[in-house]
């Protein structure tokens, strides 16, 4: 029985990455932003679990887990900031909050 071949899932990961590197670079919106972070960090974890699969090497899934775990750390982080810089300024709007000073 067949796999799928390693290229599909590389396909695929780079597919998500431009997918979450244009929201990045278009999006004013600072959870859209953070959302096509979390997208791209996705992309890195399927081309390192295909790349672990495909060695039969478990270095990638221990580093997928990894970067789970700062990922989910980052959620946490960003989220509160998020929070709070819409408490104080009332929009998430980043041209807005790029004008923060001091």
């Amino acid at each position: 029985m067949m796999g799928v071949p390693i290229e599909h899932y590389l396909v695929l990961s780079a597919i998500l990455f431009v997918i979450g590197a244009y929201g990045v670079i278009i999006r004013k919106n600072l959870i859209i932003v953070l959302m096509s972070l979390e997208l791209m960090l996705n992309s890195a974890n399927i081309a390192f679990v295909a790349f672990s699969r495909a060695l039969s090497d478990m270095t990638g899934h221990v580093f997928m887990i990894m970067a789970l775990t700062v990922a989910a750390v980052e959620v946490a982080v960003g989220l509160a900031l998020v929070v709070a810089i819409y408490m104080h300024k009332e929009t998430l709007d980043i041209d807005v909050l790029k004008m923060l000073k001091g």
